[in-house]
């Protein structure tokens, strides 16, 4: 009996997370306000149906009375988030609410199947973060001297990363975490905001000559210092983001060429200084030839997803744990071995709402800061995802980052909790201020 209830649950999950994902786009279509706020209803009964229906799977196939009293305290987690939002923020992006949370819900579900102490801390992090996220928007609407900033967010996102390069615990042959008062804590997922703000500062400014080369100097040097750590994976995201930022606020192209054939040659020295760098880089181009050693990651991760096919063997029913580091950086093979390939790229479909959302959001800011701000923070987003899923399907070589609200780690979620609540700021006060100048029509049409 329990094993057709396993059978028959991980087939109704695949539609009700299909549904949930239908939903966002057609959201996208209807413009009427109140269209719209149904939609995001529906979305929340798909959410709550799937979380229930993977947790009661889990507690069948555990049998840890543990499960129902965790799935309680996340359920009424999840309420008191949706519910914050529309009561302090009337004009909150619902879509993006609703996308966070159905994130968090499926790491959490996933992490409690894979080691349950992780997911607990992880579902404390959590809370605790979006408690301090809460008050972001606020924040951003009333505080508006953060763009005058620039040079102190580069001096504590350098001394952040400065403090990691010389007293730092190396981890797979890279230094990227460093434990206060018994707290393990990565800064670069900290100062990838910080470095955002300081960009989008610079660049704000000013688009004269001198300024960029100042800008770049500064932003090449936090590159090299996580170099120097052998945080290559976060040294790419800083890179991109910068020239993607840099071309944006310029509208040169020759700095972006200029900046991929740059980045080019410098993966060709890393290629040949690191020897972490030559064994992922192998890992990538034949696993197989190298199973034993180097491709064992890579080859169990593709053995998951192939033996998961488009509909899972089902919570509890495989083995990723074979898979090393499949908390963090592999969840994805995770994911798509028991909950299987449509659940997966439903996923994908999900991080690319996410977005995309960030992108309009930016496009629709009239503040050039903001603007910037929110462009930085959302390819930060859209690169990491990019990075972490391909490195999983040998699309690329693994870079050793984590998939945003789903992988486990304390700084990644926070950071990535901050980055949805600073676009949320932003998307207020974007609405509040269509509002506003809305009235202002109004009224003048009245005096005349």
């Amino acid at each position: 009996m329990s094993s057709i209830f396993c059978e028959v649950s991980k087939y109704l999950m695949v539609i009700l997370f299909a549904c949930y994902v239908l939903e966002c786009f057609l959201v996208l279509k209807k413009k009427d306000a109140r269209h719209q706020a149904v939609i995001f209803r529906r979305q929340h009964i798909w959410m709550f149906l799937l979380h229930f229906n993977g947790y009661m799977v889990l507690l069948d196939q555990t049998r840890n009375p543990r499960m129902l009293l965790f799935y309680g305290a996340q359920a009424v987690f999840f309420v008191i988030v949706l519910g914050s939002y529309k009561l302090l923020y009337e004009n909150a992006a619902q879509l993006l609410v609703n996308n966070m949370c159905m994130l968090l819900a499926i790491g959490f579900l996933v992490l409690s199947r894979l080691s349950y102490e992780k997911a607990v801390r992880q579902f404390s992090i959590a809370a605790v973060s979006m408690i301090l996220a809460l008050g972001i928007p606020f924040c951003i609407k009333k505080i508006r001297f953060i763009r005058k900033l620039s040079w102190l967010y580069a001096v504590l996102g350098l001394a952040a990363l400065a403090v990691v390069a010389i007293l730092g615990a190396t981890s797979y042959g890279a230094k990227l975490s460093m434990t206060v008062a018994g707290v393990t804590v990565q800064p670069s997922e900290f100062v990838k905001i910080l470095f955002v703000f300081f960009v989008a500062g610079m660049l704000h400014e000013s688009g004269e000559w001198k300024q960029i080369v100042l800008t770049t100097a500064v932003a090449a040097i936090h590159v090299m210092v996580l170099v120097a750590s052998k945080d290559l994976g976060s040294a790419l995201i800083f890179f991109v983001v910068y020239l993607v930022m840099l071309y944006v606020a310029t509208g040169n192209p020759l700095y972006f060429i200029g900046g991929l054939l740059c980045g080019a040659a410098a993966s060709l020295v890393a290629y040949r200084l690191f020897a972490h760098v030559r064994v992922r880089v192998v890992a990538w181009q034949d696993p197989l030839s190298v199973i034993d050693k180097e491709g064992y990651q890579v080859c169990q991760s593709l053995f998951a997803i192939g033996t998961g096919g488009w509909f899972g063997s089902g919570i509890n029913q495989g083995m990723p744990n074979k898979i090393p580091v499949v908390e963090q950086d592999f969840v994805f093979a995770a994911i798509a071995e028991e909950l299987g390939g449509i659940f997966a790229l439903c996923l994908i479909l999900v991080c690319m709402s996410c977005f995309l959302m960030f992108l309009n959001i930016a496009m629709q800011l009239r503040d050039h800061f903001y603007k910037l701000v929110a462009l930085g923070l959302g390819t930060t987003y859209g690169f990491q995802t990019f990075l972490t899923i391909g490195g999983v399907i040998k699309l690329i070589p693994s870079t050793g980052v984590t998939l945003p609200l789903v992988s486990y780690g304390g700084s990644s979620l926070l950071s990535t909790i901050v980055i949805f609540a600073v676009i949320q700021g932003f998307y207020i006060l974007k609405e509040s201020e269509g509002k506003q100048d809305g009235k202002k029509r109004k009224a003048g049409k009245l005096c005349q």
